[in-house]
């Protein structure tokens, strides 16, 4: 079997030699056929990516189509096209048992934690499947990262009218975008790139944009009546942004990072407790998650043509990836196609 094994750091192998994975109960083969490049490859090939060990199959945003499978309560059988939930959880910590398995304590994330799917064919707990009829491959590919999206702004508490700055344009930021839009809030874009911040008013929706470059602070303040968001989502996961966000966030709101960074972030607690600011982190998702982003796609609210812009088959992937790490390449989100 073919696959694609990050060795160590900046440094991919090409092998055609991997053992064919194993169907245990309660599991299905799937053969991949779209996998989606996320921060985490990107992280992890260049050696920040946390909770990383060496050497490991990545790739966990995933569409492919079943190709064995037992019976099973979900309904599924050989051939139906999925996408795969990536975050394998014990179901049995207390995280688990009160619905919020995306942060379960004992978390194995495919591609992260445990070997991910570059590779032709993986096996994954049935449960972890999501049937994607109507979609595309490149469609049912892009349900994770949106998902992450999703989950970032069902944990903020946000919902139809309420003004919310997204800080950071990147994959992750902008499906926080589209799916606050997509909850009825108003969006504010935050970036320092102009030509995304462009790509916000168009693709996400969003009503205003603030150059974080540009005396930030002033123009929201401007855009809240003086009184700044009481939403604000961090995606960028940059130190100085992420410390950086408490300042914007208005009296009573709530700050959730959703970027994730290997540092120490600091903050004014004086300042914090003036405002009375909730501070969150927002990690993965749940199934509840990824069918609502299902349901926003399959109703055409995001268009995943724009949304990837850049694409290459399987073994051309290794001579691609280096340059997709270039700021000057411009990618939002990059896809690897498997015949």
């Amino acid at each position: 079997m073919k696959g694609i094994i990050c060795e160590e750091v900046g440094r991919f192998v090409f092998r055609e030699d991997l053992p064919e994975p194993q169907m245990h109960e309660g599991e299905a083969i799937v053969r991949i056929r779209r996998i989606g490049i996320c921060g985490t490859d990107l992280h992890a090939y260049r050696g920040n990516q946390p909770y990383f060990t060496y050497p490991r199959v990545l790739g966990h945003e995933l569409a492919g189509t079943i190709e064995q499978i037992g019976d099973n309560r979900e309904g599924l059988r050989a051939g139906d096209q999925v996408s795969v939930v990536p975050y394998m959880h014990c179901g049995h910590c207390r995280a688990c048992l009160s619905g919020k398995t995306n942060c379960c304590q004992h978390m194995k994330v495919l591609g992260v934690h445990t070997d991910g799917g570059m590779r032709e064919r993986i096996s994954v707990p049935i449960s972890s499947l999501i049937k994607t009829e109507g979609l595309t491959l490149d469609q049912a590919a892009m349900l994770e990262p949106l998902a992450i999206g999703a989950h970032a702004v069902r944990r903020s508490g946000l919902g139809a009218g309420d003004q919310a700055l997204i800080i950071g344009a990147g994959p992750i930021g902008l499906g926080v975008m589209a799916m606050a839009g997509y909850a009825g809030a108003k969006v504010i874009a935050m970036d320092v790139n102009d030509e995304r911040l462009e790509f916000c008013k168009v693709w996400a929706k969003a009503e205003h944009t603030v150059n974080a470059l540009r005396e930030p602070q002033e123009r929201l303040a401007a855009l809240t009546d003086g009184s700044f968001p009481a939403f604000v989502i961090d995606a960028t996961g940059n130190v100085p942004s992420m410390e950086n966000a408490f300042e914007l966030v208005g009296h009573g709101g709530s700050l959730t990072f959703v970027g994730l960074v290997k540092s120490t972030i600091t903050f004014s607690d004086p300042d914090f407790h003036a405002r009375e600011m909730t501070l969150q982190g927002s990690r993965n998702a749940t199934r509840e998650d990824f069918e609502q982003v299902l349901a926003a796609v399959s109703a055409g609210c995001m268009d995943i043509g724009r949304y990837i812009t850049h694409r290459c088959g399987f073994e051309d992937m290794i001579g691609q990836f280096d340059s997709w790490l270039k700021p000057e390449s411009k990618v939002i989100k990059a896809l690897v196609e498997l015949d």
